[in-house]
């Protein structure tokens, strides 16, 4: 199976590119043509109507593109863009880096549309916890990608110990129906849990398995005392009927019964508007499918100059550009190279420049950055946003 994983050395070979660009460029050595060109990376519209996106995998692109000898200008990681916005844009000599536009798209187009939907749901669920539990739900070898996207994105933590191991930070999980199953009882599995694992890890319990929740949870209070951080809700969809009222049940009678330092967790399912929803109730939220299996944000590549001459297919704009942004209020203009906007921000703000140079003669000019700082560019960005918004 190890066959239909592509690995970095095939990818940087050129062995995943569409058959076109090979064709291509038999095309142009045949005619002798080496022209030099600008070409941009954008997305004309965004997924379910999004009014923004939070750009991921440009670590990866320009780790490719770096080993050409090309310019590339864009913006950073992690910054909050519109639909029509250049992300980057590849200067140099085009049959030196056309076989690679598939790669970048892929690498672009997937990291963004997770990094997305993490951000989305960072909004919704407010300052609760916030898992990423989706890795299952993709191909294994995607994981930390798929982690690496939704941490940057706003996730608190991943799940899966390889992309922890990448990211610095420790994997975050409680325990699996299964380990109930097979120990038989709910509170026993949690006592067996805090027994083999230790004090170091905030004991969660699973109270789904068997029982009732509302009861489970009390059982499962009772007799850990004050080990229990809390408990997690992961009921079926054939069991969970409306799941507020159970939720909102089980805190009520934790707190009747003086458990009200136990927290609730629930995953299983949850969409951006789930978490909305849910949010008063409860503490944090593993979310999988929504966040791993995220609409991708379909990128193109586009020459918009070719030998110094601005040129551009139809329903393009040619010409290389410039993204400014608003530092009062976030208004973003896209202007040709070199011709910052004419007129102040109606609002009184100053514009900033928000295209930089990131990659020059095979050296980056801007990063690479630390995980952490891409994290805190999106959590930057988020703000003033406002959740379940386009």
């Amino acid at each position: 199976m190890k066959d239909w994983i592509a690995s970095w050395d095939e990818i940087v070979a050129g062995r995943v590119t569409d058959v076109y660009f090979s064709r291509t460029l038999k095309v142009l050595e045949a005619e002798g043509l080496r022209p030099r060109v600008r070409a941009e990376f954008t997305a004309g519209r965004l997924p379910e109507g999004w009014a923004w996106a939070v750009v991921a995998g440009t670590h990866e692109a320009l780790e490719l593109l770096g080993r050409l000898p090309v310019t590339v200008r864009g913006v950073p990681e992690g910054t909050i863009v519109g639909p029509g916005e250049v992300v980057l844009e590849v200067e140099g000599v085009y049959p030196e880096f056309a076989v690679y536009e598939t790669a970048v798209l892929g690498l672009l187009c997937q990291s963004t549309g997770i990094a997305t939907q993490a951000a989305r749901c960072r909004l919704a669920a407010g300052d609760r916890t916030l898992v990423s539990f989706g890795a299952r739900r993709m191909h294994p070898a995607l994981a930390p990608v798929i982690e690496r996207s939704a941490y940057i994105g706003g996730c608190d933590g991943v799940s899966t110990l390889a992309a922890a191991d990448r990211l610095g930070i420790p994997a975050t999980g409680t325990m699996p129906h299964a380990l109930v199953l097979v120990v038989g009882d709910c509170a026993e599995a949690t006592l067996a849990f805090r027994r083999a694992v230790g004090p170091d890890v905030p004991l969660v319990s699973l109270i789904d398995t068997f029982n009732d929740e509302k009861f489970e949870a009390l059982r499962v209070a009772g007799a850990l005392g004050r080990d229990l951080a809390a408990v997690r809700l992961d009921t079926p969809g054939s069991r969970r009927g409306d799941f507020e009222r159970i939720i909102r049940e089980v805190r009520w009678e934790l707190d009747l019964r003086g458990h009200r330092d136990v927290g609730i967790f629930v995953s299983g399912g949850l969409s951006e508007a789930d978490l909305t929803r849910l949010r008063p109730w409860v503490q944090g939220f593993g979310v999988g499918t929504a966040i791993s299996a995220a609409r991708t944000v379909d990128f193109s590549m586009d020459i918009v100059e070719v030998d110094g001459r601005p040129v551009a297919k139809r329903g393009k704009c040619s010409g290389s550009k410039d993204l400014y942004g608003c530092a009062g209020c976030g208004t973003r203009q896209v202007v040709p190279r070199g011709r910052p906007p004419g007129e102040p921000c109606p609002c009184g703000g100053a514009w900033e420049r928000l295209t930089r140079d990131l990659l020059r003669g095979g050296g980056w000019r801007f990063g690479p950055e630390t995980v952490q700082a891409v994290r805190e560019r999106v959590a930057a960005g988020l703000r003033g946003l406002a959740p379940g918004g386009p």
